[in-house]
Formats: structure tokens, C-alpha cells, sequence
């Protein structure tokens, strides 16, 4: 074969040549069932008659195909071994782990504390505190019920007085807290003061009266129910801490003052609303004397 022939050969089986992914699909042999089994007489080979296959040999009616065709024979093939379970572990898909939910974790509720040890945790905190404490702060803490709470402070308070101790347990300022009896004030006092005045001026006592019974109420307010003017003085109520500002007034955007929870502690009251009230001691000329200030 001269040079220029083979190349002609070569052109053309160049021409010829099909890629793999292109080439015909080759069928594969159907399986005689019992529906299509030969008319003949002839019959499938039993069980018994078929030697069991090796491990690893191949079967006789096995289909060759090209593995480098995308969506052939090979791919439906493994499928159809993977859900027969006849499959590799690369034929069976990998199914995402089903998402795990977390347990929750309850805390065991804390015992319960009989009475005489719940007296004893009441006392202990009630000698630490600094300001009066609610029930249901002291609840929280003991981790109780707020309802045991109420009955054993009764009970804690009436106990120091039928006694006679020099200190008692009683309300103030929404909460409980213990306080010197007043029987006791001048030596309580003597011994704390050691000489010093704390005392509020006339002014100032005034001003926070005004301020107690007419709360919340603006300076200027203030100024107009005593007759002078009152900022120094409330600039020291406001610094000792028995008066604070509460807002502004919607109308003139002035400040609003309120007496404060130290002011009730300092009285010794619960709330406002157990302060005396006026009536008694306002003048039987009252409504002459605001005409005659007109």
C-alpha cells in the first residue's frame, strides 16, 4: 500500500468513528418468565438444576455496556440493584440524617424548706438587706412559693413583738424590713448621730410636704402654694433622695416631682396613701386666708 492510500484509510476510518456517547444503546436480553416460557415443551431450569454461582463470576446473560454513556444501561442497572439491595455501597444513595431534636432539660423543682427552716432563711436575709425587700423577691431567692412567703413574715413580725425585742419586722415601702422600736429612738439616735444634726430645715419640711400631698407636682407648682421660691430647697430634697423628678408636665413641659421610696422608709409608710390626712390640721379659716393670698 503506497503512502497516499493509507492515508485514504486513515481518512476514512477517521470519518467513520462514532464517540462512545453517540453510539446505539445495546439492548439487553429479556428474561423468559413463565408467561413467555417456550411453547415447545421447554421449561426454565429449576433451582435445583442451576449450579450456584461463584463469588465473583459473572452472570451468563449479562449485558455488556459502555460505562462512558451518560443515562445507559450501567446507570439504570445500578439503580436497579441498589433498590433490589443487591447493590454496592456506591450504588445506594445517601440519605441525609434525619435532624435530632434537642431534649429539654427540666430543672427539679427545690425542695421544699419546713417552716422553722424557712423562718431561719427569712431572718438571715431580712439582717443583710439595705432597702425593703417584696415577697416576692424573698420567694424568688428561697426558690419557694410566694404564697408561704406572707404567712411566716406575719408570723416572724408578731413573734418579735410578743416578745419585746428592741427591733421589730414590718412593712414599708411595698416590701419588709426590720426597724428599731420607737421606744428606743433616743438611744438609737444618740448613738448614731454622735452629736450630728441631720435634720430638715422648716423650709425644706415644708417643701415635702407640698410635695407628698400634691404629687406629682411641678416646681413652679410648689413655688405657688408656699409663696417663695423653693428651687434651693428642692434641690437638697432632690440630693438626699427623698424627692425625684417623674417626667415633664404635657401642658408647659416643666419637670414633675414625686417623693421617692426612701421618703416612705424614712416615714416608716407603705405607700402614699397612708400618709394622714390634712384635714385636721388645716385652719378653720382656710378659704378666707386663699381668698385674702388672691
Amino acid at each position: 500500500m503506497s503512502d497516499e492510500e493509507h492515508r485514504d484509510s486513515l481518512a476514512d476510518q477517521a470519518a467513520a468513528w462514532v464517540p462512545p456517547w453517540e453510539r446505539p444503546t445495546p439492548r439487553q436480553k429479556p428474561v423468559p418468565t413463565d408467561d413467555t416460557a417456550d411453547t415447545a415443551g421447554e421449561t426454565a431450569d429449576s433451582p435445583a438444576d442451576v449450579a450456584p454461582a461463584a463469588p465473583g463470576d459473572a452472570p451468563t446473560d449479562a449485558v455488556t455496556v459502555d460505562p462512558d454513556v451518560p443515562g445507559g444501561p450501567a446507570e439504570r442497572v445500578g439503580a436497579g440493584a441498589a433498590r433490589m439491595g443487591e447493590g454496592t455501597a456506591e450504588d445506594v444513595p445517601k440519605r441525609r440524617p434525619a435532624g435530632r431534636r434537642r431534649a429539654t432539660v427540666v430543672p427539679e423543682p427545690a425542695p421544699e424548706l419546713d417552716d422553722a427552716e424557712l423562718r431561719g432563711a427569712l431572718e438571715a436575709i431580712l439582717l443583710v438587706v439595705d432597702e425593703p425587700v417584696s415577697e416576692l423577691v424573698l420567694a424568688q431567692v428561697l426558690e419557694q412559693s410566694p404564697e408561704r412567703i406572707g404567712p411566716v413574715l406575719d408570723d416572724i413580725a408578731a413573734g418579735y413583738t410578743a416578745a419585746g425585742h428592741g427591733f421589730e419586722l414590718r412593712r414599708a415601702a411595698g416590701g419588709w424590713r426590720l426597724y428599731t422600736r420607737p421606744e428606743y429612738a433616743t438611744h438609737v439616735e444618740r448613738f448614731v448621730l454622735d452629736g450630728q444634726s441631720v435634720r430638715l430645715t422648716q423650709a425644706a419640711l415644708e417643701t415635702l410636704a407640698v410635695i407628698a400631698y400634691k404629687q406629682p407636682v411641678t416646681r413652679g407648682r410648689v413655688s405657688a402654694i408656699r409663696g417663695v421660691n423653693c428651687d434651693g430647697v428642692l434641690r437638697t430634697l432632690v440630693s438626699r433622695g427623698l424627692v425625684e423628678e417623674c417626667g415633664a408636665e404635657p401642658d408647659s413641659g416643666a419637670f414633675l416631682y414625686r417623693t421617692t421610696t426612701m421618703f416612705l422608709e424614712k416615714l416608716g409608710l407603705d405607700s402614699v396613701a397612708d400618709l394622714p390626712p390634712l384635714a385636721p390640721f388645716l385652719p378653720d379659716d382656710v378659704e378666707e386666708l386663699a381668698d385674702a393670698t388672691r
